[in-house]
């Protein structure tokens, strides 16, 4: 790994008996883009309160940029950039201000700050709504205001917490690419969200907490690797003799054969061209089947499998 920007070692935070975070660890290399996840009430929100020393913690160390963090530690907390999940703009001020008074929290040169602010919002397309007030701007807009508040000082690095709740598909990909290029200009990134989609095609790696752990790290590829299933077949057969779902279930690599109907769901636990061997083997057989789909494992299942399917809080 690269040059760590953050490093949190043995962070335990605790509310009366309740462990919120519990002995977590975390490095994160000079321009990567972490993906953070896990489900509600996993520890992720507290561990970014804490990276931030807006709690305080019972137990460990959490230094970024090589320095231990610290509430009063102003001159890095000026580096760190912060978009959380609700918008927290001021209704009274228009664009233009917005990002004028919180890049103003950081930079003091008024010539310096008025070029940020012109480039955030170039940045973020909202050059020629500057004279808006954020109740005339859309969800999407609000949201890009919202970031263009929270990047315009030119942090290197940025926590972002859900940036693309409740926005239009349009939005969604302008925000992504403009993630995508702070990165390229050399921003690390945290990154939360429970579109796994979205953690799939930005992040250079994924932490995935649960009750106050690092329970799975490593890019998305290795996680999904690390599933039994790597592989599922449907395919229609009306007609299944059990000879043939026996005959199924020895191909190599099919750990699992089942009924669905008027269709049999296949999984295998690896290997390649499984779904030639399928085909090869009922042609072999004279056996008629219909629709043929095959599926590869995402980060979802990913998500599912370790931190389970019941319903959180």
């Amino acid at each position: 790994m690269s040059e760590s920007v953050v490093s949190i070692d043995n962070l335990v935070k605790r509310y009366g008996e309740k462990v919120a975070v519990d002995h977590f660890s975390l490095e994160i290399g000079e321009g990567e883009i972490l993906g953070l996840l896990g489900p509600n009430g996993s520890g992720k929100t507290t561990t970014i309160n804490c990276l931030l020393s807006l709690l305080t913690f019972d137990k460990g160390t959490i230094r970024i940029f090589g320095r231990e963090m610290s509430p009063d530690a102003y001159d890095i907390k000026s580096r760190i950039g912060v978009v959380m999940q609700n918008v927290a703009v001021i209704d009274t001020l228009n664009v233009y201000e917005n990002v004028d008074f919180f890049c103003g929290l950081y930079i003091r040169d008024k010539k310096t700050r008025k070029e940020y602010v012109e480039e955030a919002l170039e940045f973020t397309g909202l050059a020629e709504y500057r004279k808006y007030k954020p109740k005339k701007l859309s969800g999407g807009l609000l949201r890009r205001l919202n970031i263009a508040c929270g990047i315009a000082h030119k942090p290197k690095l940025i926590i972002f917490d859900e940036p693309t709740v409740a926005v239009d598909p349009q939005s969604r990909n302008s925000i992504l690419e403009g993630i995508k290029k702070m990165n390229k200009n050399g921003a690390t990134i945290i990154y939360t969200s429970h579109y796994m989609e979205e953690v799939e095609e930005l992040c250079t790696r994924v932490i995935i907490m649960d009750h106050g752990k690092n329970v799975a790290s490593g890019t998305s590829a290795q996680l999904k690797s690390s599933l039994v299933n790597r592989e599922t077949i449907r395919i229609g057969l009306p007609d299944k003799p059990p000879r043939i779902l026996d005959g199924l279930r020895e191909i190599n690599h099919v750990y699992k054969v089942k009924e669905d109907g008027d269709d049999v769901i296949i999984k295998c636990d690896g290997g390649e061209h499984n779904l030639v061997h399928v085909l090869n083997f009922l042609s072999d057989q004279n056996v008629p089947f219909g629709h043929v789909t095959t599926q590869q494992p995402t980060l979802n299942d990913v998500f599912l499998e370790i931190t389970g399917k019941e319903l959180r809080d």
